[in-house]
């Protein structure tokens, strides 16, 4: 009887292993590839998976998006400016069957072939290409990468440039040349001011012409504005133009003095000789 039990126990412990081996739970997010023999049969899953132990063999694959840092990378743009360039790529299987068996690793593959992308995009970039348009060149990489992939099963989603170093020199090259963009700026828009002033000042001088009286308001118009500061001595001509209007043009003229009466040659006494 004991060697009954003990075999029982053995066969028991036996069965709990094939069981443990036949039976598998994939998550809603994974996929089993299942070999029989070696041989592809079938994709399987989530839930509850049976294998035929010795015989069956699964593969999990996750389904889920990927988040790719792809590595720094030297890059010398088509300007001959050398920088260093890292990305990062989002992608996922779509096939789980071609992911498996169509490629031995797809996620060192999907990486290997986004550093070879991303040095042959830039390369053909100039650095203000590379520093200002980088949604252009996102949406390249994307598509190089996305069709090298796509008969892994492998779907690249997304590509983004993340950080581009370039030497400190170029640097304050850069910097120099923004500064003068900016006084470049700078100098057209003071013109412009001065044009669209003068251009201001002759057409009030157009209509002030036509009517003296306006400058005269606007000399007192001036005073009175200067006036409002009681801390500030302002010295201001006063032309004598802007007094005749009080004054008056026809005032009194000054009285002429008396006519001289001249003597008489006949009331003069005789000359002597």
């Amino acid at each position: 009887m004991e060697a009954v039990a003990g075999v029982l126990v053995v066969l028991v412990f036996f069965a709990l292993i094939a069981v443990g081996a036949s039976v598998r739970i994939l998550r809603e997010y994974e996929r089993g590839v299942i070999f029989r023999l070696g041989r592809l049969i079938a994709q399987k899953g989530p839930g509850l998976i049976l294998l035929i132990p010795l015989v069956d063999r699964m593969v999990k694959v996750d389904l889920r998006t990927v988040t790719l840092n792809v590595p720094p990378q030297e890059v010398i743009t088509r300007d001959n400016v050398p920088c260093r360039v890292n990305a990062v790529a989002y992608f996922r299987v779509v096939d789980s069957n071609r992911a498996v068996v169509d490629i031995e690793n797809y996620l060192i593959a999907t990486s290997q072939i986004s550093q070879t992308a991303l040095r042959s995009v830039l390369g053909k970039a100039e650095l203000d290409q590379l520093l200002a348009d980088r949604e252009r060149l996102n949406e390249e990489l994307q598509k190089i990468i996305d069709e090298s992939t796509e008969p892994w099963g492998v779907k690249v989603t997304a590509v983004e440039i993340k950080d581009v170093e370039i030497p400190e020199q170029m640097q304050r090259a850069m910097a120099r040349q923004a500064e003068a963009e900016r006084e470049r700026r700078a100098k057209i828009i003071n013109s412009e001011g001065e044009f669209q002033a003068a251009q201001k000042l002759t057409d009030a001088a157009d209509i002030i012409s036509t009517n003296p009286a306006s400058l005269q308001l606007r000399y007192l118009q001036t005073l009175l504005e200067i006036g409002t500061n009681q801390n500030t001595t302002v010295v201001f001509p006063l032309p004598m133009d802007v007094l005749e209007p009080f004054v008056g043009k026809g005032a009194a003229a000054p009285p002429e003095p008396p006519p001289v009466d001249e003597p008489d040659p006949d009331d003069l006494p005789p000359s002597r000789s």
